[in-house]
């Protein structure tokens, strides 16, 4: 069955926005749980009480987690990848707590052919913002698409 969107579809330049998603200590604690990080900085109140933050931080990895799973679920790529080719550039930029609001930017920043005309590699920029505006993690997140033919 054909996709109901085509990488071509998009264009360099575009950008698209998610819903967002406020971090609890639940999304803490059952990440650590699936992944084993139960790093002091995430889990230890009193530890992270007296680090540079004054406060227990959410994972990093979880940010990026919730980065793609809030794009996943936004819909504009529809069914249009057919891989995920990896993630580069990735940085944390600021501090995301327990209680902050978290989602993402996502700019077309590249596309390229490849040998097949049916798929084509595009590069999503992607930004993620906290609830002040301020941008916490970004990352080029690069995926395989369905083309028209």
């Amino acid at each position: 069955m054909a996709p109901s969107k085509f990488g071509d579809d998009f264009n360099v330049g575009d950008i698209y926005h998610t819903q967002a998603i406020t971090l609890t200590e639940t999304h803490i604690v059952n990440w650590a749980g699936l992944t084993m990080d139960f790093y002091p900085l995430h889990m230890d109140k009193e530890y992270a009480a007296k680090s540079q933050f004054g406060e227990r931080l959410v994972h990093g990895p979880l940010i990026f987690a919730l980065a793609v799973g809030l794009v996943g679920t936004a819909g504009f790529a529809g069914d249009s990848a057919i891989a995920w080719l990896g993630v580069n550039n990735m940085k944390m930029l600021g501090p995301v707590r327990i209680g902050d609001t978290i989602r993402v930017e996502v700019e077309v920043k590249e596309k390229r052919p490849t040998k097949n005309p049916a798929q084509g590699v595009q590069t999503w920029r992607y930004t993620v913002k906290n609830q002040k505006d301020e941008s916490v993690m970004e990352l080029d997140y690069i995926l395989m698409f369905h083309m028209r033919v």
